[in-house]
């Protein structure tokens, strides 16, 4: 992790312009967010979730998992990070053991819910929320490691979904004209070009490499 990721993230907040952070479900969507400007990221718990598990936003990803996909974002960028941390997993205790797990993965912010686990998406019906003692012991618990965050104030939007959801409606999209044609040209309007899918997963960058260590 680039040790002035977190320093970005609180300049970021404290600007207070209402900066926007699209979510990322995987390492690729994040080289996405990263060549397109913005300036931090959310890992999307509900992306990840349907992405990797193709399940609704019902509390299936484990902190191992989400931990997972925030070290491999972490080596793909080198935006600040913000992580979705569901409920923290457990209580304050395992708050605790959530935001070191985390920081270790790459993390510089983490979202907790202050639902009952296991948690629904916050557009489900169904949802319970814990008592307000428990809310604040589990944020109790997250800060005693970071408190210098807690002067941190609203300055960012999260745009959670917006990238999942595009590529959701792209991959209908492109594979409906599969199906009804039974070809699909290298339109860009359909589908990414094959080098720019190369360029975005840093291609040329390893062929360079290969050929340094082979020549």
């Amino acid at each position: 992790m680039k040790t002035n990721t977190r320093s970005q993230l609180r300049a970021l907040a404290e600007a207070r312009r209402g900066v926007l952070v699209p979510g990322a479900f995987n390492a690729l969507s994040a080289r996405v967010i990263a060549d397109l400007g913005f300036e931090a990221l959310y890992i999307t718990g509900a992306g990840v979730t349907n992405m990797a598990l193709g399940l609704p936003d019902q509390g299936f990803m484990g902190l191992a998992e989400i931990a997972g996909h925030t070290a491999r974002i972490r080596d793909a960028v080198d935006l600040p990070l913000i992580v979705d941390a569901d409920t923290g997993f457990g209580n304050a205790l395992n708050v605790r053991h959530t935001v070191r797990t985390l920081e270790r993965a790459g993390a510089d912010c983490i979202q907790l819910e202050d639902q009952v686990a296991p948690k629904r998406c916050g557009h489900f019906v169904g949802k319970e929320v814990i008592a307000t003692e428990q809310a604040v012991n589990k944020i109790k618990a997250a800060v005693e490691r970071a408190q210098k965050f807690a002067e941190l104030g609203f300055g960012i939007v999260l745009y959670a979904n917006a990238a999942f959801q595009g590529a959701l409606a792209g991959m209908q999209k492109a594979l409906s004209v599969l199906r009804e044609t039974g070809r699909l040209e290298e339109d860009p309007a359909l589908v990414a070009p094959f080098a720019e899918r190369q360029r975005l997963v840093g291609k040329p960058a390893w062929d360079a490499m290969e050929r340094r260590y082979t020549d």
